[in-house]
């Protein structure tokens, strides 16, 4: 099977079976690339994941386009990125053809309201397992934790919290880090 092919069944398999938005897809992104294929290293993928969160866009659509390039290039992103979007865009029309049809039924507000928490938990694992990677520690655990309440509590902008994560990570690594060696 070429590259391409395995590339658009990998990511638009991730993309069927996957609900709850991009962080939600990155256990399964990360069993399929990383322990599956091997497209990337841990170390790789993290970085990818850093990345995608920082640009603007879809953070599936986002890391997709970051691998396949990785594998191929150009054309590698388009085929990756096709394959993500592509069942979420077909699923999403069907949804949209026949919604005025099941709107008000009360089985699927209800499954839907099923569905709610098991989103939360699928958003909180890999929130768990990247901080595992990123070797966050009792000591820099409140780095993330402030990070989330400005944002939540005080609606301090994400783009402020990464600018600021980026100054200190620089500060750190180029000023105290030497001097403590």
């Amino acid at each position: 099977m070429s590259i391409y092919r395995q590339s658009f069944s990998t990511f638009f398999k991730i993309g069927l079976f996957t609900l709850g938005g991009g962080y939600a897809m990155i256990p399964i992104i990360e069993a399929e690339v990383v322990d599956k294929h091997k497209w990337v290293t841990k170390e790789e993928f993290l970085d990818l994941i850093a990345i995608a969160q920082s640009c603007p866009g879809v953070f599936a659509a986002n890391i997709s386009i970051f691998i396949g390039y990785k594998l191929r290039k150009v054309p590698g992103a388009i085929v990756t990125c096709l394959g993500t979007c592509l069942p979420s865009f077909l699923i999403i029309l069907l949804i949209a053809m026949f919604f005025h049809r099941f709107q008000d039924n009360e089985v699927v507000a209800a499954i839907f309201r099923g569905i709610r928490p098991a989103v939360v938990a699928l958003i909180a694992v890999p929130t768990f397992n990247l901080a595992k990677s990123a070797n966050i520690t009792w000591a820099t655990c409140w780095i993330p934790i402030a990070g989330a309440l400005a944002i939540w509590l005080l609606g301090v902008s994400p783009i402020l919290i990464i600018l600021l994560a980026a100054i200190g990570g620089y500060v750190y690594g180029a000023l105290i880090k030497p001097t403590e060696s």
